[in-house]
């Protein structure tokens, strides 16, 4: 294997091995944290953020402040830290499920219904955002965050939204 390809790899499992610790832990948000996030939101998106599991509610306000943490003048993307998993919600899955489904993912193996729609995620949750009529950033960073930087979204952005979802708490 070269060098490069193992760093990805070991890249990958610490992110995996991380995001299982991070739902497996995840702890209600405070009501402070919460007056934060009703602050964020519009009505509707903030009924989209709570049906999140506890796990997604918490990793998208940590991002939020991650993003605030590097520059507080960027509350436009806090929506789409906010609710860019959104979408995870419909598959169900625990911190085993999520797992599972990930490394099921990344072989050339069939996978269950629940896994598919976690493996889908980012398209479900764009499309429901883009329902809601949320902010074109909101759904694009939805909709492209595991894949290339859409034109839409400027470099900055980009960076700050993946920067956000991509470092460990």
């Amino acid at each position: 294997m070269a060098a490069s390809s193992h760093g990805d790899a070991v890249s990958s499992i610490r992110h995996l091995v991380t995001r299982f610790f991070e739902v497996a832990r995840a702890k209600d948000l405070t009501s402070a944290e919460m007056t934060e996030v009703v602050s964020w939101l519009r009505p509707d998106l903030l009924e989209l953020f709570e049906s999140q599991q506890v796990a997604d509610q918490r990793h998208g306000y940590e991002c939020a402040k991650r993003i605030l943490a590097q520059d507080a003048g960027r509350i436009d993307l806090v929506g789409a830290a906010l609710l860019h998993d959104v979408g995870k919600r419909h598959a169900r899955l625990g911190a085993i499920g999520r797992t599972l489904a990930t490394v099921a993912g990344a072989l050339p193996i069939p996978t269950f219904k629940r896994w598919s729609l976690y493996l889908d995620h980012p398209a479900l949750g764009a499309a429901e955002l883009l329902g809601h009529d949320a902010d074109p950033i909101i759904v694009d960073f939805t909709r492209h965050q595991e894949r290339d930087r859409p034109q839409s979204i400027d470099e900055e952005s980009w960076r700050l939204l993946r920067m956000s979802d991509l470092e460990a708490p």
